[in-house]
């Protein structure tokens, strides 16, 4: 049985409640694919969770963009990954770019909170990706080599988990990798899962692509056979995201 094609749409730190209705209508006319062809992950900000929940259709699913690495308390500012699973969010977003860079993330804290967030019952959508500097010197797998390792070490089940390359040189820049380049990470990283995992979690876990997706290279993207799906940034806060989920097709027509 093939992997099912997953598209997460990335909100980041966007939105109105009245913009935020706005692309939940959209969502909730949408005509695509069914619950068994693709799964549909939306992230709004935290304080839209609910919201945004109570209002999106029934086959689509909302994460949240980030958790704390343990148990909640004296944290000011801070979500746990309880706090999440009592508000039946089911998904959670871990270690995106912005996060490591910006944040100063290292890849041992991300896969702590990849393994917390695992232990208290959500799904993770986890993660990795080089930086410009770093493809340009020849280390890009390495780099995610090293970022998928630090997830393994604190994971010991991968069924709930969706990999997301996003190369940090292609985030909101307009520069996308080309469908060449995508696959032959995914292609690398699928590998070292065979490797360092096994042949069984190499085969079903999915690896999604993200950095500049948008309706115009989604389909392209889409054919690659590594690549099982999107995280969409920019894109999910217009009508093309609806391009973007139907791309599911090119999977379902091979």
């Amino acid at each position: 049985m093939g992997r099912k094609f997953f598209v997460g749409g990335n909100w980041k730190c966007n939105g109105t409640t009245s913009e935020v209705k706005k692309i939940v209508t959209t969502l909730n006319e949408a005509e695509v694919p069914s619950e068994d062809v693709v799964d549909v992950v939306v992230s709004p900000p935290f304080v839209f969770l609910a919201y945004v929940k109570s209002l999106l259709r029934s086959d689509f699913h909302v994460a949240a963009q980030n958790c704390w690495v343990r148990r909640g308390g004296a944290l000011t500012g801070e979500i746990s990954a309880e706090m999440l699973v009592n508000l039946g969010i089911p998904w959670v977003i871990i270690g995106h770019s912005e996060r490591r860079q910006i944040l100063n993330e290292s890849n041992e804290f991300v896969g702590d909170k990849v393994g917390y967030a695992l232990s208290q019952g959500l799904k993770v959508i986890a993660c990795i990706g080089e930086t410009l500097e770093q493809r340009e010197s020849g280390s890009t797998v390495a780099v995610v080599a090293a970022q998928t390792k630090a997830i393994a070490d604190k994971v010991s089940s991968w069924e709930n988990i969706v990999l997301a390359y996003e190369p940090v040189w292609a985030i909101g820049t307009g520069k996308v990798a080309t469908p060449d380049q995508a696959q032959q990470v995914h292609f690398e990283l699928r590998k070292w899962l065979q490797v360092n995992v096994g042949a069984e979690v190499a085969a079903s876990t999915r690896i999604i692509y993200g950095g500049s997706v948008n309706g115009a290279n989604c389909k392209e993207l889409a054919t690659q056979p590594d690549v099982d799906g999107f995280l969409v940034g920019g894109a999910s806060l217009k009508p093309e995201f609806i391009d973007i989920i139907n791309s599911a097709t090119v999977k379902k027509d091979d």
